[in-house]
């Protein structure tokens, strides 16, 4: 282990001895430093140093015909401060190597996990897939920003997504990165969602006026996609959420008792969905049509379709409805059957309502029949005092005499 004065003439002019791979040369200014030279001619700077187990270990710099001698000279004198204050940075180069980018972390530890016990991970998965990996998936975990994470939002916000969907982006992520501390996934110590406030909610309620329906009820006739046109029509005649029908099977339908089963509700619970005469007469004529066990089976797979979003903008704006919502449709049923007077408990079960408080947001459609269910109370309390005004008088008997044994 030769021991030179390490200068840049050296370094340019340095060559592997005759017959060795290799031989290292040793500053005699900086206790530690060196320099390899192998007969390929490549040269490195490395650092030598004790950790605090006192092994010796050698962390390298970098290529001499890329690094100058007093840059390399600064980091060896870096790495050895460093170990001094009790950081090892063959340890923290090791740590970097294994820090996952997000893409890699969300395929490795995030999906598998929520899969195991969340129904709705494939919201999870799309709202990655489809807005945060195309921007974020080749960053490494340890160095994404919250600022990179608010340029996602704001360019969600000007394509005019509503802030339920931005939202979801910044909960998906904050819940990623608080399983990631958890897991101690290396790099990550804080959670770069931290200081990123939710945009307002906005509790959107749109019905269909009767003109509206009527103008939507001819557009979905008119489509082209018959399959997807029907099962819009099946979500307008049912108040059933999308998935509700998408993913039916034609098992679960009940002819005699008039209902579909719901193996799996959004409560968690089964649930069955109330079929009219128009929806089953719509059933009837679609079970002559469609093969397969699914009800609304893909054109391309036979599987449900992930998604009713392209035949159905072409149907509303067919109506000039541009911006009624698929779940709109609900909301309308709900409305249609509050305006006829029925009881916001009925609404509830054929909603498939888990808490009274989701149907209360329709109480205000019809004051007029609150009132009147109000007044008709008012009127039984009345008459009942009315009655109780007139003489008590026994069937057909005589009123017995006092003091009668």
């Amino acid at each position: 282990m030769p021991r030179v004065s390490l200068s840049t003439a050296f370094v340019k002019s340095v060559a592997c001895p005759e017959g060795q791979k290799k031989i290292e040369y040793f500053d005699t200014a900086q206790t530690g430093f060196l320099l390899e030279v192998r007969c390929s001619g490549g040269k490195t700077y490395y650092q030598r140093y004790s950790d605090i187990r006192g092994r010796e270990r050698q962390f390298k710099i970098g290529p001499a015909n890329m690094l100058s001698l007093a840059a390399a000279r600064r980091k060896g004198k870096a790495v050895v401060a460093e170990v001094l204050t009790g950081t090892d940075p063959q340890d923290r180069r090791a740590e970097l190597r294994t820090v996952p980018t997000l893409a890699e972390f969300v395929r490795d530890r995030y999906l598998p996990h929520i899969k195991s016990y969340k129904r709705s991970w494939t919201t999870d998965e799309t709202v990655l897939r489809v807005h945060v990996l195309p921007v974020l998936g080749a960053t490494f975990v340890d160095v994404l920003r919250a600022d990179q994470i608010m340029t996602i939002v704001q360019g969600m916000q000007k394509k005019g997504y509503a802030s339920g969907t931005t939202n979801r982006v910044v909960i998906v992520l904050r819940h990623l990165f608080n399983l990631a501390r958890k897991w101690r996934v290396p790099g990550v110590a804080e959670n770069p969602t931290a200081g990123i406030a939710l945009a307002p909610d906005v509790t959107r309620e749109r019905f269909l006026s009767l003109e509206e329906m009527q103008r939507l009820i001819a557009s979905i006739e008119q489509d082209e996609n018959r399959v997807a046109a029907q099962a819009i029509m099946l979500l307008l005649l049912t108040g059933a959420r999308r998935n509700e029908i998408t993913q039916a099977r034609w098992d679960y339908v009940d002819w005699e008792k008039r209902k579909l089963l719901v193996p799996l509700s959004k409560s968690g619970k089964p649930r069955t969905i109330a079929l009219n005469n128009a929806a089953l007469r719509l059933l009837r004529r679609m079970r002559t049509e469609i093969d397969g066990c699914y009800i609304v089976p893909s054109g391309v797979t036979g599987a449900p379709p992930p998604s009713l979003f392209f035949p159905w903008k072409r149907i509303r704006d067919r109506a000039g409805l541009p911006d009624l919502r698929l779940h709109d449709l609900r909301h309308s049923f709900a409305s249609f059957l509050v305006n006829r007077g029925i009881s916001l408990y009925v609404v509830q079960e054929l909603l498939g309502h888990g808490h009274a408080r989701y149907t209360q947001r329709y109480a205000h459609l019809l004051p007029d029949t609150l009132h009147e269910a109000a007044e008709s109370v008012g009127e039984i309390v009345v008459s009942a005092t009315q009655e109780a005004a007139q003489p008590f008088v026994y069937g057909n008997s005589p009123a017995p005499s006092v003091g009668a044994q």
